[in-house]
């Protein structure tokens, strides 16, 4: 719920700076949590582009105080192993390695490797070496990229 708030927030404000607000993590701590977001750009993410975003970020998150406790902000690039969360994220990444934890077992099983063969409205394909298996988007734990190394 406070991810879909702050997303409404702060995406508008980092799309406006030419960024896409990739993810978003708060973890709430005794002392201050940790507000960690995530961007991206076609040419890559630097450390003054995080720094330009995080000042942005920073006046709206003072204004709106959408977190009541004190908290951390980080701005940073997701990554090569970036999360996957929407159906959005997948169609991006449509051929590429990831790995997959389900909240619940599919063909007796929770966790899945593999190439991204199919993105659909509401589930993705995966190829494995045991052959291809369809799972739900709604249904999915985490996902991430598997970088080729």
């Amino acid at each position: 719920m406070l991810r879909d708030q702050l997303g409404k927030l702060l995406g508008p404000v980092v799309a406006g700076l030419g960024y896409e607000l990739w993810e978003i993590e708060y973890a709430p701590r005794t002392g201050g949590g940790l507000l960690r977001l995530y961007i991206d750009s076609p040419d890559g993410i630097s450390l003054d582009d995080c720094e330009k975003v995080s000042r942005a970020v920073s006046a709206v998150l003072d204004e709106a105080d959408p977190i009541p406790n004190e908290y951390t902000l980080e701005v940073s690039s997701p990554g090569m192993d970036r999360v996957l969360r929407s159906q959005a994220h997948f169609a991006r990444f449509a051929g590429e390695r990831v790995k997959v934890e389900m909240i619940q077992q599919i063909n007796g099983r929770k966790r899945f490797q593999g190439r991204l063969k199919q993105v659909g409205s509401s589930e993705i394909t995966l190829e494995m070496d045991s052959g291809e298996v369809s799972l739900p988007i709604d249904d999915i734990h985490r996902a991430r990229l598997v970088p080729d190394v």
